[in-house]
């Protein structure tokens, strides 16, 4: 190609021409580096059992789904699948799950993918569990040619010192654990070293593609799929609609056609919706005084104008709902700043779910992003304030919320990443107890999240600061509560405020 462009170059030269002729054919002969490709068949022509897939998406949003659908009517096996989560059971990845012919995934999330959780328990699959931000930064590293980082996700916990289980026997023993990381310590703050990831092939899913190959996303299906557009051997982009070049604005472009190899485009996607939800005519205006009614009351006055927060699934998401008279921007670890309220009915797009994978509407001012900016804004300290649910809290504030070992396997999704950044507030909502277990602990007993990251842990009975040199501290205790009561419910020793509070709510409008 570039001896005869070098041709071409010399035969206008010694014939001439215009500058202006000769900038005209240079700007209008430049090659398409994307093959487009007629069939699923002819774009998946090469891929091999054994083969390591890219796939993009983010629950069941973005997922390229004509392309998982030939993968498993091909019928190639042994293949090693990295993507956040593996769809549903009937759907996306789950298919190959279902087909057994996936040997290993390398994800962030198992989720509500029952048959994922069950091949995972039974020694069927390996999995190996990557914090999603961190899993983002692997990937966007691969494809940027860094072999390597450090990063403060998961330090002090399984994905630091090894031990994670990887794939289990039959019997319940384990048989494959992840290898210990490398660790350092920059600026006085412990690291931990991560390796790139690259894949034999990236399957990814596009709305739009110019006849350049360039491509651009719809909403917060971006997710995945542009880091993974770059670090494929052969990158295979799935859209809805090919444009002619110049449609797409260059500052509109979110891949670059140098990234991508095969393009094919297919109509009729079913866009599943993993978790419909929608704006009640009632919400945010009946609560009980139930205990978790409780817990987002209290949670809710943790908001300050002009704050950054993440918030996690169930309560603190409910929390969300109270904010009044003050300006909050909610961001979500999947590539949304600026989440608004959940649709109304008839309103809930495909293109646009939260973290939860709950349909969500966006505000004036709001920006969508990949999930490696992303946690780039999580990782940086650029967020205020994080709230998250929890199995365990220890006295110091390490927490535990991912892993039931051998029973319960959620993965840790963007907890990791979220609980471990600089300079973010982490406050933990949760009932006191379950079933009568203790949850606040001198030591947590189930694999960490992290350590010493917690700062606050609201509960339906108190509210406790965790100061990094004392412990625990009772600053807020509910109403029909005793010191004896809150001791008898909690096996961590504390502190007692001497300003102790009765246990702040909001004030319902």
């Amino acid at each position: 190609w570039y001896q005869r462009r070098v041709r071409v170059i010399r035969n206008i030269l010694s014939q001439g021409l215009k500058t202006h002729s000769f900038k005209r054919l240079i700007s209008t002969t430049g090659a398409c580096h994307a093959e487009f490709c007629d069939t699923v068949d002819q774009a998946l022509r090469d891929i091999r059992d054994g083969d390591k897939l890219l796939v993009g998406g983010f629950g069941l949003c973005g997922i390229p789904e004509f392309l998982i659908d030939g993968i498993q009517n091909k019928g190639v096996k042994d293949l090693t699948c990295v993507s956040n989560n593996a769809g549903v059971d009937d759907f996306g990845l789950g298919l190959l799950l279902q087909n057994k012919q996936v040997k290993r995934m390398i994800s962030s999330y198992v989720g509500e993918n029952a048959e994922f959780e069950r091949q995972f328990l039974s020694g069927e699959l390996e999995v190996e569990l990557t914090p999603q931000g961190t899993l983002a930064e692997r990937i966007r590293a691969g494809g940027a040619g860094v072999p390597a980082f450090f990063t403060p996700t998961g330090y002090g916990t399984l994905i630091h010192k090894g031990g994670s289980p990887i794939k289990y026997n039959s019997d319940g023993s384990v048989a494959i654990t992840s290898q210990p990381r490398e660790d350092r310590v920059f600026n006085g703050r412990n690291y931990i070293m991560e390796e790139a990831i690259t894949g034999d092939f990236a399957l990814i899913k596009g709305y739009k593609a110019d006849e350049a190959g360039n491509l651009t996303f719809r909403l917060s299906a971006n997710n995945f799929n542009q880091p993974m557009a770059s670090a494929g051997n052969i990158t295979i982009a799935e859209v809805e609609e090919i444009v002619p070049v110049g449609t797409i604005p260059p500052e509109d472009v979110h891949v670059p056609c140098i990234f991508v190899d095969r393009i094919i485009q297919r109509t009729g996607h079913q866009k599943r919706i993993e978790k419909v939800t929608l704006l009640a005519e009632d919400s945010g205006k009946k609560l009980s005084d139930s205990p978790r009614d409780r817990i987002i009351r209290r949670a809710a006055l943790e908001f300050t104008d002009g704050m950054f927060a993440n918030l996690g699934i169930g309560i603190p998401m409910m929390a969300a709902n109270y904010i009044s008279g003050i300006t909050v921007t909610l961001q979500s670890e999947n590539g949304i700043l600026g989440l608004g309220p959940f649709p109304r009915p008839g309103e809930q797009d495909p293109d646009l779910i939260n973290a939860g994978k709950q349909t969500v509407t966006i505000l004036p001012g709001s920006s969508l992003f990949s999930s490696d900016t992303s946690f780039g804004m999580i990782r940086g300290g650029h967020v205020d304030l994080t709230m998250l649910g929890g199995l365990q809290v220890s006295a110091r504030g390490d927490l535990a919320n991912w892993m039931i070992p051998g029973k319960m396997v959620k993965g840790m999704g963007g907890a990791m990443d979220l609980v471990g950044s600089p300079g973010t507030t982490v406050v933990v909502t949760m009932e006191h107890t379950a079933r009568g277990a203790h949850k606040i602990l001198p030591e947590c007993t189930l694999p960490l999240t992290g350590t010493q990251v917690v700062d606050k842990i609201i509960t339906e009975k108190c509210v406790f600061n965790v100061d990094k040199e004392v412990g625990l501290v009772l600053v807020e205790i509910a109403e029909g509560e005793t010191l004896d009561s809150i001791k008898e419910a909690t096996s961590a020793s504390f502190e007692v405020s001497p300003d102790l509070k009765p246990l702040q709510q909001i004030k319902m409008q």
